[in-house]
């Protein structure tokens, strides 16, 4: 027998609830009336007693944010309350003393696909992609459906074998827990026969969280058996409802719905502009230093390193010693006050088709050339594959932004809150410049940095820019931290 343990209704307005602390460990023996597990709303702290005996599997890691009756851990009955549990009349026959109850995968259950918790502040996803469609027959493990946050997107993989039915469609925006899928266990490709006269069996509650769960836990597939197996029906299974974000159109014009992370993005771009006394300064800066010594390195640093030598770890170390030099652009405000930043976290900028991502590279002052451009290797990796995860995006100091990459010849880059400076990269242009009183051909680059106007004098921002530029106009600066 297998008990749910889900988060309970925490009074009215509440919604979700955090997953504070656990009192016991995955596979940890519970008595009836043990506290489990301490969870967290906006109003109050709850602490979550055990409803039976048993062993305990935990399904939802500390530090999660969940739905309200989501279903965090299971209680399995132990072996003791099972024998008296079998003991005593039952309407059925009695089964051979050897079997073992059933898992999730025995056939004919019906395991409920849900979404799972996305992080802090995260209640709802949008279903952006099934890779399978209603009815397919799929493997234990196999990705079943890609959900968009507003923040990341996530793989949610089928807990055990069986045939699929769906029954939220791609473009649906739904709350965390929902039930967007059923999968029926060990049904063959080709079943569709009528059940059989017995009661519909009830769906085994499968939540598949986003992290795996503690070492300890058993499979989440491991969920209680369905009270009576049953044949499934699919040739009565109802067809998905067409998407809601299905573009529309009239010939002249189509009309579709936002993604959330579109939505997202537009709602942080308005918020940081009405929040924020957002200023820009310009300047030039020569890149043939870095371009002499990158053509000069570049082969013996690919062999080496593996990866080869780009410009972004030149702009991600001049950045870096530039906050140094002038450490109110590493500070943010926040209410009433400033909190000057000691570390040197940097985000870069990452375009991919669903949008903008700015993962952080974490203390640039320690990394080398060569770490820097492995970490930017490794996101732009995990951004193509829709891999980045909310900690990825966490905790940035400062940003830099590539519009050079797509020919951006100029512009002014939006903060990134509660950030207090931005440093815009342009395409590099080969334009005649003055040197030592003669006109001269130079790859030059127009830098912009936008700042908060609030933290950031003119002055110190104009500073800032200089110091990014002699930096990377005289590359040995980087070396010796001048």
């Amino acid at each position: 027998m297998t008990t749910d343990v889900k988060v309970p209704a925490s009074g009215e307005s509440v919604t979700s609830a955090n997953v504070a602390r656990w009192h016991k460990k995955s596979g940890d023996p519970v008595q009836k009336g043990e506290v489990l597990v301490t969870l967290e709303t906006d109003k109050v702290s709850n602490e979550l007693e055990a409803a039976e005996s048993g062993t305990l599997q935990i399904l939802v890691n500390e530090g999660e944010e969940v739905a309200i009756g989501t279903v965090i851990a299971r209680i399995e009955a132990s072996a003791g309350s099972a024998s008296s549990a079998a003991a005593s009349p039952a309407p059925a026959a009695a089964a051979p003393a050897a079997a073992a109850a059933p898992s999730a995968s025995a056939p004919g259950q019906t395991l409920e696909i849900k979404v799972p918790a996305s992080g802090e502040s995260i209640t709802s996803a949008n279903v952006a992609s099934w890779r399978k469609k209603d009815g397919d027959a799929v493997a234990a493990g196999e990705v079943l459906v890609v959900l968009e946050t507003d923040k990341v997107s996530n793989e949610v993989e089928s807990p055990a074998a069986g045939r699929l039915r769906i029954l939220v469609p791609e473009g649906e925006e739904v709350a965390i827990g929902a039930v967007i899928a059923e999968l029926v266990t060990g049904a063959a490709p080709e079943a569709s026969a009528k059940p059989a006269p017995t009661a519909p069996a009830q769906p085994a509650t499968v939540a598949v969280p986003k992290a795996p769960a503690p070492s300890a836990a058993p499979a989440p597939a491991a969920a209680a058996p369905a009270p009576a197996l049953v044949k499934p029906d699919f040739s009565a299974a109802p067809a998905p409802r067409e998407a809601a974000s299905a573009a529309v159109s009239d010939g002249r014009t189509t009309r579709r719905k936002m993604s959330m992370l579109r939505r997202k993005i537009a709602t942080h771009l308005v918020s940081a502009q009405q929040t924020a006394a957002i200023l820009t300064t310009f300047n030039e800066v020569d890149m043939s230093a870095v371009m002499d010594l990158r053509k000069t390195v570049q082969d013996e640093f690919l062999k080496k390193h593996g990866v080869k030598l780009g410009f972004m770890s030149f702009f991600v170390k001049a950045v870096t010693q530039a906050l140094k030099d002038v450490p109110s652009i590493n500070a943010r405000i926040d209410g009433n006050d400033i909190v000057e930043n000691h570390f040197f976290d940097i985000g870069v900028a990452i375009g991919t088709e669903k949008g903008l991502f700015v993962p952080v590279l974490r203390d640039c002052d320690t990394k080398s050339f060569a770490q820097i451009e492995k970490d930017i290797l490794d996101y732009a990796t995990k951004a193509k594959d829709g891999k980045i995860t909310i900690d990825d995006l966490q905790g940035g100091v400062f940003s830099i932004s590539n519009g050079g990459t797509y020919g951006s010849l100029l512009s002014t880059p939006i903060l990134n809150p509660p950030q207090s400076g931005i440093l815009g990269m342009h395409t590099i242009q080969q334009r005649p410049v003055a040197v030592n009183g003669q006109v001269v051909i130079r790859p030059m680059m127009y830098l912009a940095l936008s700042y908060d106007h609030r933290l950031v004098d003119g002055k110190e921002a104009v500073t800032f820019l200089i110091r990014i530029k002699e930096c990377l106009e005289a590359p040995a600066r980087l070396l010796l931290e001048m």
